[in-house]
């Protein structure tokens, strides 16, 4: 692993009784296998714990642990707390329950290069990894150097969450034996590649393919074909609603275009603002072009949202692409 575990996060970790276990807005399934798998950890170590998220939990394969979580944090739940962050590092990513956490003492587990750290509420303990393939990565060598081995349904939420972020380890290069080690561990352990396959490729709606029909057929070729951008308009996003899009799908298709180095989808989430997805091959770091907009995330994945139409933002987007010289090589 090419980061170890700070001391400074056991000690905080053996410090405090009471956790909050928090992640970012719109989950994904690193984010709440992180958040599960740690704070089941916490509770054998004979702290109480608790996880919360501001949601929404519509996305197919996570919604089955919506009720585990809490989207209100009150003053029972704060009192003598303290905040483990997870899978971001700044307030805003946590959305409207980020208020209900300020003051507490916080530490972060994180594998996002984009973003200041240093935007918490505290002086916190910062375990920051941005070549681990996964949050869930990282949280497996927590939990071992807490001195525990984590349970069955502790390594399946790990898999899960590593399923996630390495698209089914199709994002995993020539550099990324160690994470196929780490999986073949947590499959020793209990975890099923199968099941986690099902959970996020299974199960789709007739209306999802009816969506991922309607992007694929505006989708529009830039710079000579290098990029690739669709859009979901207002109207489609409340007809479809969050349950019937199928991202990962979508960005599949259109990164297997030939020629094409990065796709973009944006989408009306309301009438004044708009969310974008930037998916890319190899090269170019759509994390950095997320930054300018406010956004983050990984170097071939981020994302962003914006004030603003889908034909304000757009002109945005090419710019900031063509700015960066990117596509042009």
């Amino acid at each position: 692993m090419s980061a170890s575990v700070p001391s400074e996060l056991i000690d905080f970790i053996k410090k405090h009784q009471k956790f909050i276990v928090v992640g970012h807005r719109e989950p994904d399934g690193d984010c709440i296998g992180s958040q599960l798998a740690l704070a089941g950890a916490l509770k054998r170590l004979g702290k109480d714990a608790i996880v919360c998220s501001a949601g929404p939990f519509k996305r197919r394969e996570i919604s089955p642990y919506r009720d585990r979580f809490f989207n209100v944090i009150g003053d029972k739940e704060r009192a003598d707390a303290c905040v483990i962050m997870v899978d971001c590092s700044t307030p805003y990513r946590i959305g409207n329950i980020a208020d209900s956490l300020k003051g507490l003492p916080t530490a972060i587990v994180d594998h996002h290069a984009i973003g200041n750290h240093n935007d918490s509420s505290t002086d916190a303990p910062v375990f920051l990894d941005p070549l681990a393939p996964s949050v869930t990565f990282m949280i497996l060598f927590l939990i071992q150097a807490l001195g525990l081995e984590p349970t069955e349904e502790e390594v399946k939420l790990l898999f899960f969450g590593l399923c996630t972020d390495t698209g089914f380890f199709r994002h995993i290069d020539s550099t990324g034996a160690e994470t196929f080690s780490v999986a073949s561990y947590m499959i020793q352990h209990g975890a099923s590649p199968k099941e986690v396959f099902h959970a996020m490729n299974g199960g789709k709606s007739l209306a999802s393919c009816h969506l991922l029909g309607l992007l694929l057929a505006r989708a529009k070729a830039y710079f000579g074909g290098k990029l690739v951008i669709t859009v979901e308009e207002y109207h489609e996003t409340q007809h479809f609603g969050l349950e019937n899009r199928d991202s990962d799908t979508l960005y599949q298709l259109l990164q297997a275009i030939k020629g094409v180095k990065a796709i973009v989808v944006i989408r009306q989430e309301t009438l004044k603002n708009c969310t974008v997805g930037l998916r890319s091959q190899d090269k170019i770091n759509v994390a950095e072009i997320a930054a300018r907009f406010g956004g983050g995330g990984h170097k071939n994945a981020a994302g962003l949202s914006i004030d603003g139409t889908i034909e304000e933002v757009t002109p945005k987007i090419l710019k900031a692409f063509a700015d960066f010289h990117r596509l042009e090589h």
